[in-house]
């Protein structure tokens, strides 16, 4: 059977006030070339609801949008945060420490890797340009699929083997970016002007995250396919691993 895979999304109003959950379909895509069934994740308001929800699931994708509130890493707000939502924050802290904490497979994905740092107890610059004054523009103004700037990946990482090679060249759509690792985790993957590309568990069976966004790659290159056949597997190998009831 083909594993489940649950994939957060975010909140909107329209302009006539109706209030819509969604997601990019190329998340949904990437999944589903890589093998697995994405699921659309509402939000959850508490740990049993969070827990009852990927109890059902064999693997979890953070998908990537808005800032995260710096209040969860102990900070107050520079006049350079952009919009925040406390609903989707609260849902996804407790889905990935869930998450983590069960082994449960795990790709996180721009704000996804954020947000995974920040859940397990690590910290976000704000703001690039105001924090990191020498860093290069990481907000691409450029089509989604378009490269950006290259990343060098770290001998040895989870990522460097899903990505076969030292070296890669990204999208970016980001102006917040993991300053403190959590507890745990390891650097993966770093731009050429240090700013953190990827971070990794190394006891987790897949628990990694990107600063870019490799399912707009999906109807162009193959470049990043890995990523999200990789979760895939691993989350196969814990629903075949699973026992039986009955």
């Amino acid at each position: 059977m083909q594993p489940l895979i649950g994939v957060t999304c975010w909140q909107e109003t329209t302009a006539t006030g109706q209030e819509r959950l969604f997601v990019p379909r190329n998340y949904f895509r990437s999944i589903e070339r890589a093998g697995g069934i994405p699921v659309l994740l509402s939000y959850v308001e508490t740990p049993a609801a969070a827990a009852a929800a990927l109890d059902r699931l064999d693997g979890l994708l953070l998908s990537g949008g808005i800032d995260v509130d710096p209040r969860l890493y102990g900070e107050l707000p520079l006049p350079q945060l952009g919009r925040v939502d406390p609903e989707r924050d609260t849902t996804e802290l407790l889905l990935t420490r869930i998450a983590v904490e069960q082994g449960l497979p795990l790709l996180a994905i721009c704000r996804g890797i954020q947000l995974l740092a920040v859940a397990m107890g690590g910290s976000l610059y704000q703001d690039i340009p105001r924090q990191l004054p020498g860093a290069m523009k990481h907000s691409q103004e450029a089509p989604r699929w378009a490269d950006s700037h290259g990343i060098r990946l770290v001998p040895g990482s989870r990522l460097e083997q899903l990505l076969g090679g030292r070296e890669a060249v990204v999208n970016s759509f980001h102006h917040q970016a993991v300053k403190t690792v959590p507890s745990g985790f390891v650097v993966s993957a770093t731009a050429d002007d240090g700013v953190i590309e990827g971070i990794e568990c190394p006891r987790h069976p897949f628990a990694v995250g990107v600063q870019w966004h490799p399912e707009e790659f999906v109807e162009r290159s193959s470049a990043f396919y890995s990523l999200f056949s990789g979760l895939v597997e691993a989350a196969r190998a814990r629903r075949t691993a699973a026992p039986v009831h009955g």
